[in-house]
């Protein structure tokens, strides 16, 4: 049976509790240990895409400033990549920033994470910066994307 679109009726973005939950195992599909996400997390708003009361997604968004949350993961769960779910979470977050009165929102991602430049160009975020040697300088293994060692994070972001 095909695994069904996002559906604004039947599935449910909520903010967790950190306290009580954390999907780690969705929060490891776009970042690579408990420690990177850990340095990250606790200053965070996180929401889970619920589909039948399993969390089938998540992101994380952080204040940098008065102006400008930044998106510190976004993942969906691989049995539910490929149907739009993950350009629904773009845009649940941007609609939340801008509800908080942000008017920007930046993201990251690998310099050969090709998939996800796609993706954040198409919903409107442009680049804006390289963090060279991010990969190098943050994570004691190498990181390969696309069958390419990530090297430099590439940011991008978007006027609310």
């Amino acid at each position: 049976m095909p695994v069904k679109a996002y559906n604004s009726l039947t599935d449910r973005v909520r903010l967790i509790d950190k306290s009580k939950e954390l999907p780690y195992d969705l929060l490891l599909l776009a970042d690579e240990t408990v420690e990177s996400i850990n340095k990250y997390i606790f200053q965070s708003d996180v929401y889970v895409l619920e589909r039948d009361q399993q969390n089938i997604a998540v992101y994380a968004l952080q204040t940098i400033n008065d102006d400008t949350v930044e998106i510190k993961n976004i993942a969906v769960d691989t049995s539910f990549q490929g149907h739009g779910i993950g350009q629904e979470l773009l845009k649940d977050a941007m609609n939340r920033a801008k509800e908080s009165g942000f008017k920007r929102i930046v993201i990251g991602t690998g310099d050969a994470g090709i998939h996800q430049l796609y993706i954040y160009q198409k919903a409107g975020f442009e680049m804006f910066e390289i963090r060279h040697r991010f990969f190098l300088d943050n994570f004691p293994e190498p990181i390969f994307e696309n069958g390419i060692q990530l090297k430099h994070m590439v940011m991008l972001k978007k006027d609310l």
